[in-house]
């Protein structure tokens, strides 16, 4: 029944114009207003994310979406320029700019984390 379903995945902001100016501007995504108000995120897997302004909107304590990149370092300097704050975990795991790399850690890839205007965990993770 589900296998074949065009499932899609969500998540709330307490500003959709916050959001929209985040994920098309800041992010360069293709951004789209949808009937019901909300957005569609269009992603380059081809899969697209609702996002739906919600008035007790709590920001998301893990990570609601992984933006594989060629050169971590490279896209948190993008980001920093754009004035997005990388640093956000305290802890000697990550660097002075937010970066965790595998030698500071037991596992995992080079990534960092970042948040969206509504406070929801986003990353940029070494492809």
């Amino acid at each position: 029944m589900f296998a074949e379903a065009k499932a899609f995945s969500g998540f709330s902001v307490d500003d959709i114009d916050a959001a929209r100016t985040f994920y098309h501007d800041t992010l360069g995504l293709r951004v789209e207003d949808n009937p019901m108000g909300f957005l569609d995120i269009h992603l380059a897997t081809g899969a697209t994310i609702l996002v739906y302004a919600k008035p007790d909107h709590v920001p998301a304590t893990f990570t609601i979406l992984n933006f594989p990149v060629a050169d971590v370092d490279k896209a948190v300097d993008e980001l920093n320029a754009k004035g997005v704050v990388t640093k956000i975990y305290e802890g000697d795991f990550t660097d002075d700019r937010g970066i965790a790399r595998p030698e500071k850690r037991e596992w995992g890839p080079v990534i960092c984390w970042f948040k969206d205007p509504a406070g929801n965990v986003l990353s940029v993770l070494e492809d």
